[in-house]
């Protein structure tokens, strides 16, 4: 398939974003292990996040609501003019998460909002959707303007930790980007958007602080036939990836 190729890196998803060239992603599709997790799952709301059938990792790194100013700064630096930033969050984190990132510069535009069909976690009205926040960096036409801002999907049981079902971000990479473009996702996990976005023929720059993902990953997009370009990039691959070496 034409232009599913893709390359992944392992570390803190700031860092490694640092390592990118400016203005060299066409779209980013990210779902960091924000804060709230951790207190949900300290007062017992969050017990199935505490070990998954198909990994071995009990719980992964949080990332701290503090650092979302030096990553919305990154993800701002390395996205092209005229394109779309999504980042899935749950209600909480939406409030803290949206001012940042439009001081960073993006425009926000709504939240989509992810039903998963059935309740899940939670005390008070237990949880059914997650939030999708949709930023703009300059100005990008969606490819359908019919698309409702509710995407219904199961969520998936059983799976890697907080893990999202590709078709959710299928429906997202659709919207705003085309085939042959770089789609990027600094909190890969087991790297549901790269499925997503190699199946539709974008190339894929996935990275997570934690390795077990990054073999998950690495796994799930050579079995649906995507090409690796490679764990460090040479100087030929570096200007397709946008990297510096």
């Amino acid at each position: 398939m034409d232009g599913a190729n893709f390359h992944l890196a392992q570390g803190d998803a700031v860092e490694w974003l640092r390592r990118l060239q400016p203005e060299s992603v066409d779209l980013m599709v990210t779902d960091p292990p924000y804060e709230s997790l951790e207190k949900h799952r300290a007062i017992g709301t969050t017990t199935r996040l505490k070990h998954s059938k198909s990994s071995s990792n009990d719980w992964f790194a949080i990332f701290r609501n503090e650092r979302f100013p030096e990553l919305f700064a990154e993800v701002y630096r390395v996205l092209r003019k005229n394109s779309h930033f999504y980042l899935y969050c749950d209600p909480e984190t939406m409030f803290v998460a949206k001012p940042v990132a439009e001081t960073a510069g993006f425009k926000f535009w709504k939240p989509i909002i992810w039903d998963k069909k059935s309740i899940g976690m939670g005390y008070h009205y237990r949880a059914r959707y997650e939030c999708i926040l949709f930023f703009e960096k300059g100005k990008r036409k969606l490819s359908d303007l019919g698309v409702a801002d509710i995407l219904e999907q199961k969520r998936i049981n059983g799976g890697y930790p907080a893990e999202k079902p590709p078709e959710v971000s299928e429906v997202l990479i659709k919207q705003s980007s085309v085939p042959g473009d770089v789609v990027v996702d600094p909190f890969m996990g087991s790297g549901s958007v790269g499925v997503a976005a190699t199946g539709l023929g974008r190339t894929f720059l996935g990275n997570d602080i934690c390795a077990e993902a990054v073999d998950i990953t690495r796994s799930r997009l050579r079995d649906g036939g995507a090409t690796e370009l490679g764990t460090v990039p040479t100087a030929s691959t570096a200007g397709q990836l946008g990297l510096r070496v």
